[in-house]
């Protein structure tokens, strides 16, 4: 009995998870500290701004700075706590203005900032613990060298033994804090899961983002143009030198930046003498726009020295260096596209000598035992037709079992189903002969190249059956959906985590996602839950 209660009381102590949370908390700490700092300043900043248009480039980078930080934050708990939170970084919004409303009315970022305040002071908790244990368990070895009544207020401590109930208050706390661990882990991986959860990004075809781009620098231009109008007309009633200028200068950047961005987008022939970057079109266009602005405003003063040339050299360089990396870039991912294809293509081999070595062995094997079959029953029919018969119902179940291994052979390359009626219902009856509960969410518009959805269904196939064989789960999420210009395949399992993302099923899963110029990432910390997620290129052929 007293063993069994020692056992229970230790048990915490000897919990990977224990440790694993503390150290959860001690990068919370110091993520909240950030966290609460940026808060101060990003909000200061943008109410100082309020009533200028550099307001709107405030609230953007304030929001991307929130995102960062909660997603370090997820990144941990995702880790350390088993959560399974991705939070996004960035919010809705096409045009200059519309970009500033999207961060006020994005729920997500109201909710990571909710997560950076509570953070930190729910880390103090354990980590207080942690410092009064140490320091009171730790009386026997520093009491000579400090007043221990100072520290405490209500000891004096003038030998070894009067030090052992602190030793023993030290491991008591220890052990307490071990306890209090589990229930406020559980705790921060239930918020962090709730508030920094990514929310749905709306899908649009490419047509609507393009309509919706347009409307945007339209707008843009309108309330630039009527901004620009109305103070002129101040100026005019008003008189003095023309101090519109200035607004003016101002409000074109604000209009022709989202300009040469959408017409990188709009005309992607653009790219093509950028080294086919559109990265480094947008930069160079945007850095000839600020500088056109520079040397605007320094004509519209009072002239002077040349100042602009020193934003244009150093613009300049920025280019330059933004072009060497997209030079090399572009080099290294010929070279792995070579490297993934060679793979990809060992692999279909290693997938025709299989399929050679099934035919050979099981189903020709059959049908050449079947051909038999009805020789030897065709010689017996005249003399003895019950040895027909049977030889006959042999013969049937012989064909019978080479069809169903004809069956399984085909679907081992590629199911007839997804060939006939796309992904949805292929992965649909996938889930449905799969033992595990699944929940399955397929947002896909349009059919994908046939590679795609291959590769689309087979990382699902080979996810489920990891988590049935390996992780012990209990249920299966599957989440598919058209993202941008990917389709974007996710498995989430609940099992014991821990999965081996250098094995051969998952290796060939990688090599098939990147001929395809895709990726696979694998997030499976020990405890789950097990994450494959694959991002394929899905531009209709």
């Amino acid at each position: 009995m007293t063993r069994r209660l020692f056992n229970r009381v230790a048990a915490p102590l000897r919990a990977e998870a224990t440790y694993r949370a503390l150290l959860y908390y001690v990068a919370e700490l110091a993520i909240g500290a950030v966290g609460f700092a940026l808060l101060i300043a990003g909000w200061t900043v943008t109410l100082v701004l309020a009533i200028t248009p550099l307001v709107v480039p405030a609230l953007v980078g304030f929001r991307t700075a929130v995102g960062a930080l909660a997603q370090a934050e997820a990144f941990a708990a995702r880790r350390l706590l088993g959560a399974s939170a991705h939070p996004s970084a960035t919010s809705q919004g096409v045009g200059f203005w519309s970009r500033g409303f999207g961060v006020l009315k994005d729920e997500s970022f109201w909710k990571q900032q909710l997560q950076l305040l509570i953070s930190w002071p729910i880390a103090l908790v354990p980590l207080t613990l942690l410092s009064w244990a140490a320091q009171t368990g730790a009386v026997p070895f520093y009491y000579r060298w400090v007043d221990t009544h100072d520290v405490f207020g209500l000891f004096n401590v003038d030998s070894f033994a009067e030090t052992l109930p602190f030793l023993a208050a030290g491991i008591v706390l220890l052990v307490v804090l071990a306890h209090v661990l589990r229930p406020l882990g559980s705790l921060s991986r239930r918020l962090v899961n709730n508030l920094l959860a990514g929310g749905e990004a709306l899908q649009l075809t490419e047509a609507e983002k393009r309509t919706l781009r347009l409307q945007a620098l339209t707008i843009d231009a309108l309330v630039s143009t009527v901004i620009v109008l109305v103070l002129i007309v101040i100026w005019f009633l008003t008189g003095g030198s023309f101090w519109p200028i200035w607004p003016l200068l101002a409000l074109s950047l604000v209009v022709a930046v989202p300009g040469w961005v959408i017409l990188v987008l709009e005309r992607r022939d653009v790219a093509r003498f950028f080294m086919g970057s559109q990265a480094l079109a947008m930069h160079t266009g945007v850095s000839a726009l600020l500088l056109a602005f520079f040397v605007g405003v320094w004509a519209a003063g009072k002239h002077g020295s040349f100042w602009p040339v020193w934003p244009a050299l150093a613009f300049a360089l920025l280019v330059l260096v933004h072009a060497a990396v997209v030079y090399a870039r572009r080099q290294h991912r010929i070279e792995r596209l070579e490297e993934t294809r060679a793979g990809a293509v060992n692999v279909q081999e290693t997938e025709l000598r299989r399929i050679e070595r099934d035919l050979h062995d099981g189903a020709q094997a059959r049908l050449v035992a079947l051909g038999m079959s009805i020789g030897m029953a065709e010689q017996a029919l005249r003399t003895d037709p019950e040895a027909a018969e049977e030889l006959l119902a042999e013969a049937r179940r012989g064909a019978t079992e080479a069809l169903a291994e004809l069956r399984v052979l085909a679907r081992g390359i590629r199911p007839p189903i997804l060939t006939d009626r796309g992904l949805e219902p292929a992965v649909a009856a996938l889930a449905a002969r799969t033992p595990l509960p699944v929940t399955l969410t397929v947002d896909v518009p349009e059919r994908y190249p046939s590679a795609v959805e291959t590769a689309a269904y087979f990382t699902v196939a080979e996810a489920l059956a990891n988590a049935i064989k390996h992780s012990h789960a209990t249920g299966v999420e599957i989440r598919i959906a058209a993202v941008d210009d990917l389709l974007v395949v996710e498995v989430v399992d609940d099992g014991d985590g821990g999965a081996n993302a250098s094995g051969p099923g998952i290796t060939g899963l990688r090599q098939r996602a990147e001929a395809l110029d895709g990726k696979l990432r694998v997030d499976s910390p020990s405890g789950g839950p097990t994450i494959v997620r694959a991002e394929l290129p899905c531009a209709s052929s």
